[in-house]
Parts: C-alpha cells; sequence; structure tokens
C-alpha cells in the first residue's frame, strides 16, 4: 500500500488494537490470480506487490535476498520471484509449476493471491487456480505481445466466469516505455477478445521488476494517466461477482444429533433465504417451510451466499447428502443429458466418446459418460472444429449423460452451482473440469451446428417384417469378444461363410479392420478402445436396421463399455459371444505377431498384459477354443455353437 496509508495503518494499531481488527475483520476479501505465458513475470509481479505493500517479514525477505545472491539471478540484486516461487524445482528452473497462494492486506481490503503457471504443460494448474477467483491479471511481455499461452489463459478465465480482468503490459522497461508498443498491444489484445464474453477490462503498462505503475505511480511513463495496479484492485467493485437472487442450498450434511434435532447442513451458494422461506427440496420436490437458521453463533435471520449454515424444515421431508434445496417458482435445471464446456487435465488418457468417469457436482457424486464430442476450440482463433478426443489442456464442448440426475444452473449463471469435476475411476485422479450450460445456449451459439440436437431416426419405406420376408432372417448382433490371438475373428468369417451358404446374408465388423478406416484417428487407451467399440456398434445397429446379421470383433476388455454395446444396439437383437482362449496360448497362437511387437518393447497397452482384461460374465456363449481339438475340429466345433445359439434365437428364419 501507499506509504503514508501504510503508516496510518501502524499508528491505528499501536492506538488501538481492537478497532484495527474490527476493521480488517469486515474488510472486503478479493481473490484475484495472476496469468500469462512463461517468464512475462508472474511471480516478480506479486513479490513486488508484497515487498511494497510492506507484506514481506523479515526472515523471509532475508532469505530471498541470500538465494538471490546464490543463484546469480538478477545480477545478484533481489529476485521478487523467490518470494513467491516456494518449489525447489521452481527455483533452480526459474518457473512457476504449482499454484502458489500468497495474502496481503491495504487499507482498502484484503486479497488472496493465486500465482499460476505459464506452462502449458501446467495449464491444468492454472485453471485449478482461477476457479475460485474474482479477477484476474494477464501479464504480457511488452517485448513479445500476445502468445499463444496468453490467449488460451484470457479464454479459460472467460469461461471460468471471471469477469474482471486487468491486462497488464509488463517489462516495459526492456522497450524503452514506448506508448505506441503498449498502443499495438492494446489494439492486437482487443481483436482477439472481441470473440469472447464482454468483460471489464483494464490495461496498465507496468515494469514489475522496477516497480512502475504496480503500487506506485512510474516517472518513466508519464503519458499512462490511469491508476496503478494496487489502486485499481483497491477499487474493482464485488457486489457483482455473487448471484443474489436465486436461492440454492446444496445439502452437505445430515445433522441428527438427537431425536429433537434434523438440520441440513451446507454453504448458501446463490440468493438470500430466510426463516418461514417456502423451499423445495430437489430432485424430490418435496417442499416445508424453513425454520431455523444455524449457526455456531447463534440463529440468523437470513443467510447469503458464502455463509455456511444449517437449515432446519418445519416438515420432516427427504432429504439427503447431494440434494438441493432452493425456493418454490425459481427451480434450476434438471437433467440426465448436460452439455458443457471442459478442459482436459488428464496426461495419461483422452477424453473420448463412450468413456465412463466419476462425475462431482457440489457434493453430489454419480457415474456418468460422454455422449459426444461437440467441438474443440482453438485457443488462437477461437474457432470450433470437429474432434474425435480431448486431449491434455484441449478446451471443447461435450454432452455427457449422468446416471441420476443433475440440479445444476448454467455456470454463467451461478459458478458454485454450474461447475463440475471428471474423476477416473481407476486411478480416482482429476481429469477434467467443466462448466455446464444453460440448454437454450446449446441449441444456439455454443453448438457447432444449430441443426445436430434435431437429428432424429428416420423411417424407412421399407418394414422390418418386409426385410425379414426377403432375406429368410432376423436381424441380430453377436459381439464375439475375447483376448488378441484367441481366434474370435476365425470364429466370425467361419459362421459369415456358413450363413452365406445357406442363403443368409451376415457381415463382419472388425475393431481392428475399422483402425484402417473410420476410427484410424483412435490409439489403444482404454478410452480410446471404449469409443472403436462404439462406432463398431454404431456400424452394427445401421446394418441391423438395414436386415442382416453382424458379427462384431472386438477385445472389449471392460465389462461397462460391453454393457453399453448392448444398450445402443438393443437387448432383444444382441447377444456375446466370449472366445475364452487363456494368454498364454494367445501368445502361442501370436497371428499378427502382436505378443512378438510387445516382447520387444515395440508396443504397449495390451489387454490382459498391461492391464486387466475383464471376462465376461454376462456372455451367452462361451467358447474355450484351445480346449475343442486340432485347430480345423475346434474351429467347426465353435462354428456349429454359434450356429446353435442363433438358431435357439430364431434368427434364421425357415
Amino acid at each position: 500500500m501507499p506509504q503514508n496509508a501504510h503508516a496510518a495503518e501502524n499508528e491505528l494499531i499501536d492506538r488501538d488494537i481492537e478497532a484495527y481488527l474490527a476493521r480488517h475483520e469486515h474488510k472486503s476479501l478479493l481473490r484475484f490470480l495472476t496469468c500469462g505465458s512463461v517468464d512475462d513475470g508472474k511471480s516478480t509481479l506479486i513479490g513486488r506487490l508484497l515487498h511494497d505493500t510492506h507484506m514481506i517479514h523479515e526472515d523471509t525477505l532475508d532469505a530471498a535476498v541470500r538465494d538471490s545472491r546464490s543463484m546469480g539471478t538478477q545480477s545478484g540484486e533481489l529476485d521478487l520471484a523467490l518470494l513467491v516461487d516456494g518449489l525447489k524445482s521452481e527455483r533452480e528452473q526459474g518457473i512457476t509449476i504449482d499454484v502458489a497462494y500468497r495474502y496481503f492486506t491495504t487499507a482498502a481490503r484484503k486479497y488472496i493471491i493465486a500465482d499460476t503457471p505459464g506452462h502449458e504443460q501446467f495449464t491444468r494448474n492454472m485453471a485449478t487456480g482461477a476457479s475460485t477467483c474474482d479477477l484476474a491479471i494477464l501479464l504480457v511481455d511488452a517485448r513479445h505481445g500476445i502468445a499463444m499461452q496468453t490467449r488460451r489463459h484470457a479464454y479459460i478465465t472467460s469461461l471460468l466466469g471471471i469477469k474482471e480482468i486487468v491486462v497488464a503490459i509488463n517489462k516495459m522497461d526492456l522497450v524503452g516505455c514506448a506508448q505506441s508498443r503498449f498502443d499495438e498491444i492494446v489494439r492486437e489484445y482487443e481483436a482477439f477478445a472481441t470473440k469472447l464474453p464482454a468483460r471489464h477490462t483494464r490495461f496498465i503498462p507496468m515494469s514489475a521488476l522496477h516497480g512502475d505503475n504496480v503500487v506506485h505511480k512510474s516517472t518513466a511513463m508519464p503519458w499512462y494517466t490511469g491508476p496503478t495496479l494496487l489502486e485499481h484492485l483497491d477499487g474493482v467493485p464485488l457486489d457483482a461477482q455473487q448471484n443474489r437472487v436465486d436461492f440454492r442450498f446444496p445439502v452437505q450434511w445430515v445433522n441428527r444429533p438427537n431425536l429433537d434435532f434434523r438440520g441440513f447442513m451446507g454453504t448458501v451458494a446463490g440468493g438470500c433465504v430466510r426463516t418461514g422461506d417456502r423451499v423445495m427440496v430437489l430432485p424430490s420436490r418435496k417442499t416445508s417451510t424453513v425454520q431455523r437458521i444455524v449457526t455456531y453463533d447463534g440463529d440468523l435471520t437470513e443467510a447469503t451466499p458464502p455463509l455456511s449454515v444449517t437449515l432446519t424444515l418445519k416438515d420432516e421431508v427427504d432429504c439427503a447428502r447431494g440434494d438441493m434445496l432452493v425456493h418454490l417458482g425459481n427451480e434450476p435445471h434438471q437433467a440426465q443429458d448436460v452439455h458443457a464446456m471442459v478442459v482436459w487435465m488428464d496426461d495419461q488418457s483422452p477424453l473420448v466418446p463412450g468413456k465412463e468417469y466419476l462425475l462431482k457436482h457440489g457434493p453430489h457424486k454419480t457415474p456418468a459418460s460422454i455422449v459426444r464430442i461437440a467441438h474443440r476450440v482453438d485457443v488462437n482463433t477461437l474457432e470450433h472444429a470437429s474432434a474425435p478426443a480431448l486431449a491434455l489442456n484441449d478446451i471443447g464442448q461435450v454432452q455427457i449423460r449422468t446416471q441420476r440426475p443433475l440440479v445444476y444452473d448454467a455456470y454463467n449463471r451461478n459458478r458454485q452451482t454450474g461447475a463440475f469435476i471428471l474423476i477416473d475411476r481407476l486411478t480416482n485422479a482429476t481429469a477434467g473440469a467443466g462448466m455446464l450450460l444453460d440448454p437454450g445456449e446449446v441449441e444456439g451459439h455454443w453448438t457447432d451446428s444449430p441443426h445436430i440436437d434435431r437429428a432424429r431416426p428416420v423411417r424407412s419405406a421399407v418394414t422390418a417384417n418386409e426385410r425379414q420376408a426377403r432375406l429368410g432372417q432376423k436381424p441380430f448382433t453377436l459381439l464375439l469378444v475375447g483376448l488378441s490371438g484367441s481366434g474370435k475373428g476365425e470364429i466370425a468369417r467361419a459362421v459369415e461363410r456358413r450363413l452365406f451358404d445357406l442363403g443368409r446374408l451376415a457381415a463382419v465388423v472388425d475393431g481392428m479392420s475399422l483402425r484402417a478406416g473410420m476410427s484410424r484417428d483412435l490409439g489403444f487407451s482404454k478410452g480410446e478402445r471404449s469409443e472403436n467399440l462404439r462406432r463398431g456398434m454404431e456400424l452394427a445397429k445401421a446394418m441391423n436396421d438395414a436386415g442382416l446379421i453382424t458379427l462384431a470383433v472386438f477385445t472389449a476388455p471392460e465389462a461397462s463399455v460391453r454393457s453399453r454395446a448392448r444398450e445402443l444396439v438393443g437387448r432383444d437383437q444382441f447377444a456375446i459371444v466370449h472366445v475364452s482362449t487363456p494368454l498364454a496360448e494367445c501368445r502361442k497362437r501370436d497371428p499378427s505377431g502382436l505378443y512378438r511387437d510387445l516382447t520387444a518393447g515395440k508396443i504397449v497397452g495390451v489387454p490382459g498384459v498391461d492391464f486387466e482384461y475383464e471376462a465376461p460374465t454376462d456372455a451367452e456363449l462361451t467358447i474355450p477354443l484351445h480346449e475343442l481339438g486340432l485347430p480345423d475340429v475346434a474351429l467347426r466345433t465353435a462354428v456349429e455353437r454359434v450356429m446353435a445359439l442363433l438358431e435357439s434365437r430364431q434368427i434364421i428364419v425357415k
């Protein structure tokens, strides 16, 4: 803070510590982050703020001075970034990796700063730091202008609903403090920002290293007449940051210490609740009246965000953790099929349609699967492009189907009820962060095609009965699964031949063959195998609609994915055939050389070796091909068993 304000604070502390503490307790709190491209000076800026507002302890300052000398940064002078970069690897590399939180106060308000990484590799850390912030300081190196990571961070902050942004054009001392360079960067950013949602933007030229326009006015840039960074932060209005209209109370816990008390604990996520208000429990839609608003310090007559309270209701209604209390007539959306913008954070596995995750939405957690990827966003141009998957740091719009309905608001209306994370079910790691969209937005501006959600099956002019009479068969899909080399493909092709010789029509859909065409964009991770099977099942269903028998050949290592395949095609015309050849025998057979290449270290991601193959427990037919004798005999026996299954289902019409 300015020197005179700092002196006034110290005087108040000396004169009346109780008054100082009371004033400090009731100051407003602003959470902000610094972001932008690598080496734009984010940590140095925070160090400068802390240093010039006298918020650095003497021992911390002495340690930073010693480290600056030993590391040789800033020619032995104090390196302000060392006041923030706490990890040893950060200090050694001179970069920010983790999100560092720092705290300081001025006469006007209290602050929490999130110093986020600039490297693309750590974009997920930046998104995490931004998720709770009210304001973003987007740093730009005056020498280099707007970089790709600058655009990425600008876009992410807009997605996360940060409506106050400061574009801090740093290192002006390295371009001679030229106003022309400042104006050029302002024009460049404004041209890009026209494609982003409207928000309040302040441009400030500065030198964090020398302190120009950070806390104190710069004498080197007299042409700039606006506020310093700290003056702007002290004056930013915060009233618009919270939704004070729509009452939202996600229940985090039901407190029942005795027979006479039943309270619903949580944090007010929006609006205002008062004793006597009529409320509804979602999703059950039971109604009651707020009887008490209980806190540790005593009952309140009303509660607003972000208070944590316990609500008691007049009636005994069914309400559990994960439910939400709202006012009657002001209800959020409820749906199992939702649309969202997702920032992908998993560096091990991409997001692909068909993959199943745990979706955590407030206190509510439910299994969810990715239905489709509507588009991926090019962070340079903000153009939308089709994409089969989202890789690390990609941003895209997706459709998600949840097992239990979500009760939510669009993120741009309420950040607390509109945010969620996707959790990998195997590793329990956070795989992605999402912002839920309003259904009206999805149908219009946010979709890559305004017609895509209007797609409906078109009834054929030829009926299923007419096809059955012509072909002498009913449509059906056999999904033959097993380890690579189990013999499932040989069985499928032999059954195809037998059906053709009988005057019937069948076709093989082989997972490996799809990879030469429609699935050539997919790899061999679990998620991508899931997507390959989904595409295969869509093809199988289309062939069934044409009256054909489909023999689908896939490894399909996950039980949940096979279950979704059954639902997609239809239970009444679907069966699983498990070719149960064990791994040791598959290695001996090795018709494609897969295991040979695995042993040589040329490939990874083989089911049964690199990750578990979940043997089907719901297969309609299991064929232990390795136990059926010599190869020719075994194959004939397997074909007979498959034909018997088809006949038992009356697929072949006599």
